[in-house]
């Protein structure tokens, strides 16, 4: 099943019905005032695609995004405090260890969904949109463990070479909307870097104002 076409032609789909899946209350608390439909999931691809198929199923979305706030890859293009969109939202460890090396769903001849080995393209108009934002635009990786040293950073980076950031429910959010042929994307304010988790300096107050800023700009 391939997601529907309906947005191409329209870069900003104000006035349409988004649905944006976020994982935690506190990033709802600061969108639900900009007249799109918020569903929190819980954290993990599996609970936001859960949450994802339960919302489309309830009510038909033009557009879902999924939301929040995460980490970016050093040297991407984002700022501590910034925002990033996606080009495509990857299921960043599923797959097989060959001795070192990593052998992602499609090097195993497997799939998520027909036609899909876990890698899902971000609705038409992320580009313009993030062009719009003045927001970097690439691979969001999405892991079951949040990265803390600069080996396992390096390893992401070196396996997607296009990653800007790394969060823990966007290709699930895809997956859901993949299988009910509903565009979506990802947009997530930076709070810190990939990599060791070094505490003080990450940007959680900037990081979600910076996805309200965007998500307002989405609907307006």
């Amino acid at each position: 099943m391939e997601p529907s076409d309906e947005l191409s032609a329209v870069p900003y789909p104000g006035g349409m019905d988004v649905l944006v899946v976020v994982a935690t209350e506190g990033e709802a608390a600061l969108l639900r005032d900009l007249g799109v439909r918020v569903v929190v999931s819980g954290v993990g691809a599996v609970a936001a695609a859960l949450a994802t198929a339960g919302a489309l199923a309830s009510g038909r979305a033009a557009l879902v995004v999924s939301a929040g706030i995460g980490g970016a890859f050093e040297g991407c293009g984002a700022a501590l405090g910034g925002v990033a969109v996606s080009s495509r939202m990857v299921y960043g460890q599923l797959g097989a260890e060959d001795g070192e090396a990593f052998l992602p769903l499609g090097a195993l001849g497997l799939e998520v969904a027909p036609g899909n080995v876990g890698v899902f393209p971000a609705w038409s108009g992320a580009a313009a949109f993030a062009g719009r934002l003045g927001a970097p635009l690439g691979a969001f990786v999405t892991v079951e463990t949040a990265t803390g040293s600069a080996r396992s950073a390096a390893a992401l980076r070196a396996r997607y070479a296009d990653a800007v950031m790394e969060g823990m429910e966007g290709a699930g959010v895809a997956h859901a909307a993949f299988l009910a042929g509903v565009p979506a994307v990802e947009v997530r304010g930076v709070s810190n870097w990939v990599g060791p988790r070094d505490r003080a300096s990450w940007q959680i107050g900037a990081a979600l104002r910076a996805v309200r800023g965007a998500l307002a700009v989405l609907v307006s």
